[in-house]
This record gives structure tokens, sequence and C-alpha cells, in this order.
């Protein structure tokens, strides 16, 4: 008579873990953290780029050089943290407005076109069916809203590491708002190219106020893009080819785009905290006192 061979029965508790080991520590489960295995959430740490400028008159002579002094991501996380700042960016700015017509939604098709029967053609109970031209869209486009978050201060890293990375290609000029006394194209076009900048390649000039004459003698330059502090964006800034800076639009930069910029808006947030817990602690010692 054969004999079966029985399998040993293996259970959770049959694991390595739970058997020999434990045995031989019986002070394994007491010493054991959930935790332990999970690495440490590093803080986001940011590097300070210095770099020199070249400050050119309006004639193009260079008279002196000024020192751009912004934030950037490390090394191993910047161009994730651009990327995701532009995508952000580009999906924001999509409407959302595509729509199509299923076959329930579209004008006609209430009457069956012939009968089922008794034809030697393929069934068909609708005109708008989405076999047929004029009929409904299969899975269309309808309207949604694409926009994505992204928090305050990752965008603004995301602005000066690009900003730190195009420092090679940008260049400082004088103020020359008031070098053109009305508006003129080909005037602005000789000053471009007095400062080296072609006028077929993509530039963006960032200023912090825009004359009425100089918006004027630009806007008809394809290539350009002249932008403010309150438009400065990132697509802007990395499809540009030459970059186009004044002192004061340096300045603001080094102000609000430096290292310590995140020095003051952590202060401000805990300052922010610190009222509210003020305001609930006066809350409840005015329930008390009801």
């Amino acid at each position: 008579m054969a004999t079966t061979a029985t399998s040993p029965s293996i259970s959770f508790f049959s694991s390595s873990i739970f058997g020999s080991s434990s045995r031989q520590n019986p002070n394994f489960l007491s010493t054991f953290k959930p935790n332990s295995f999970l690495k440490p959430l590093k803080p986001l740490s940011v590097r300070s780029d210095l770099v020199a400028i070249p400050i050119l008159s309006f004639t193009g002579e260079k008279v002196g050089e000024t020192q751009l002094n912004l934030k950037s991501a490390p090394l191993d996380t910047a161009r994730a943290v651009v990327h995701r700042g532009i995508i952000t960016d580009l999906q924001n700015r999509r409407r959302g407005t595509a729509s199509t017509l299923t076959r329930g939604e579209v004008r006609g098709g209430g009457k069956k076109p012939y009968p089922q029967k008794k034809t030697g053609r393929a069934r068909r109970g609708s005109q708008r069916t989405p076999l047929r031209p004029g009929g409904g869209v299969v899975f269309g486009p309808k309207p949604r809203d694409w926009s994505i978050k992204i928090n305050r201060k990752e965008k603004r890293l995301a602005i000066s590491t690009a900003m730190s990375s195009a420092a090679v290609n940008t260049i400082v000029v004088e103020d020359f708002s008031d070098k053109f006394d009305k508006p003129k194209t080909k005037e602005f076009i000789s000053a471009m190219k007095r400062w080296g900048i072609d006028p077929k390649e993509k530039s963006m000039f960032l200023m912090t106020e825009v004359s009425d004459n100089v918006r004027l003698s630009s806007r008809n330059i394809g290539t350009l893009k002249m932008l403010t502090p309150r438009t400065l964006n990132l697509f802007d800034i990395l499809n540009s080819d030459k970059l186009v800076l004044t002192q004061e639009t340096v300045d603001y930069l080094n102000r609000m785009y430096a290292v310590e910029a995140i020095g003051e808006e952590a202060d401000d947030e805990e300052e922010y905290e610190d009222g509210d817990e003020g305001l609930e602690a006066a809350d409840e010692n005015s329930d008390v006192t009801e």
C-alpha cells in the first residue's frame, strides 16, 4: 500500500523573523521599531551662485560689472525642479474648453433609418452613430480643469535656478527709457546689435518699468519678449537665447531670489502661526469667561 508524503504546512509565523532568530534573541520584538527601515527625509537644500555680469552703456561700451547672486537647487535635483515648474506653467495655461458631442447629444437621429429585417443591410437604429459622418464622437474631449498646483517656494526656486543657469547668456544695460523720444523699431534694433544681440535670436528683456516708447519700439520684433517682474515666467526664461537686464532688475532679483529670502519667508510663516495660536488662546479665554 502506497504511502503519501504529507508536505509540511507553511504559515506566516514560520518565517525566520518569528522562528529561530526570535528564539535565539527573545528581546527581538521588543527592540524592533516599525519605522527603523525608513530613511529620514532630508530638507530641501539650496545653493548660492554668484555670477559677475558686464554692464553695457547704450552705445555698447562696457562701463562696469555687477553681481547676480541667486539661490539655485542642488545639481542632482535642479533639472527636476525646473521641469516641474515648466510643466505646471504650461499646463495651467490650458483653457480646457475643447468639447465634442456624443451620439446622444448630436441633433437628429431619432428615427430608425430602415426596418430591422428584410433589407439585406446591416441593422441600424440611428443615423447619428459614430460610424457615419455627422454622428457622435466616441471618447472625445470634454471641458475639464487642467490646472495643477505647485508650492510657492518650489516655483520661486525653479525661476531662480533657471536665471542662474542662463547667467552666461545675460547682459546688463544701463537704463535706456529716456533714449527713445518716439517709437522707432529701427533704432531699437540698432541698439540690440550694439549690445551684441542678433535680432533673429530669441531675446528677453526684463525691466522694472517699461516706457511707452520702448514698448512700442520693441513690439514689432517677433523674437523679443519685453517683461516686467510681474510678468516674469519660467517659459520665457528657458525659451530665450539672450537675457537683457537693467541694474534695477538685478537689484530686484538679488533681493527676491537670494538665499536669505527663504529664511525671511520662514520667519513670516512662523509669525503667522504664532498669531494664529494667540487668536486661538484668546478665543479659549473668551469661552471660559462666558
